[in-house]
């Protein structure tokens, strides 16, 4: 499968790392403060705008905008400095990170507050708190507490929200179109033309069933169309099936 086309572009990224075997790369408040140490000057430095970020105990999200094709560079210098504390601190050798950084380009910003709610609700999903807002190491916590460090004090949600209509709005858990429409996301595949990107656009679903005479081969038809982005509601919609019958084909077949 070839690599995920990595966006330098300028605009809004999602980034996510984590630790090598899903170790742990905070082992106290200490690390994130560190970390965020480390985000604050390399912003600075890079001209990043930090919209949205949480740091869970083995990995972490940011919601980032840069404004040069600089994205690698700067979230390089971020990893790496990172991993020398950590090294350094603990006294041990070896990769820190799983792999470089994953990253999302956000072609429409239709997805910036759904990405933001995303996010934010890492320590929610995580059971180590009951709403958005109460995780320390979070945008919502800083901006809930007017604690805003400067990398952040350019996020969009401080200036298209007023603070009670921003908690208000993310009191509501993400729903079933809002899960989809991330995981669409996180799936998007992208192609550069003329220097601008563009996804690639998948075949039309229709296309996956047009040759299937019986029920084996549309249960590899289903696989197939799900392992190349297409939802489990999209197939199910398409074979009037219901979403719990295809999970179960989809889960029987990856066995």
């Amino acid at each position: 499968m070839p690599r995920r086309l990595r966006v330098e572009v300028c605009g809004y990224h999602h980034i996510y790392n984590r630790g090598v075997a899903k170790s742990d790369i905070f082992l106290n408040n200490s690390d994130k403060e560190k970390f965020l140490e480390i985000l604050s000057e390399t912003s600075k430095e890079y001209k990043f705008n930090i919209h949205s970020f949480c740091l869970m105990d083995n990995h972490y999200h940011l919601l980032l905008e840069n404004q040069k094709e600089n994205l690698s560079d700067g979230m390089r210098q971020i990893n790496s400095k990172y991993a020398s504390y950590f090294n350094k601190k603990y006294r041990r050798v070896g990769h820190l990170w799983q792999d470089r950084f994953k990253s999302w380009y956000v072609l429409n910003e239709a997805y910036l507050f759904t990405l933001f709610k995303y996010i934010e609700q890492n320590p929610v999903k995580a059971n180590m708190t009951k709403k958005i807002g109460e995780y320390r190491y979070s945008a919502s916590y800083s901006i809930l507490r007017d604690g805003i460090p400067p990398f952040l004090q350019n996020s969009f949600v401080l200036r298209d929200y007023h603070t009670k209509e921003l908690f208000d709005m993310l009191d509501i858990t993400l729903n079933k179109a809002e899960l989809e429409n991330i995981d669409k996301f996180h799936k998007t595949k992208y192609k550069e033309v003329d220097g601008t990107i563009e996804p690639i656009k998948k075949i039309p679903l229709r296309k996956y069933f047009l040759h299937v005479d019986n029920k084996d081969k549309r249960n590899l038809a289903i696989l197939k169309a799900n392992s190349e982005d297409y939802t489990k509601s999209e197939i199910a919609r398409e074979l009037s099936l219901s979403v719990a019958g295809v999970s179960k084909i989809i889960k029987k077949l990856k066995v």
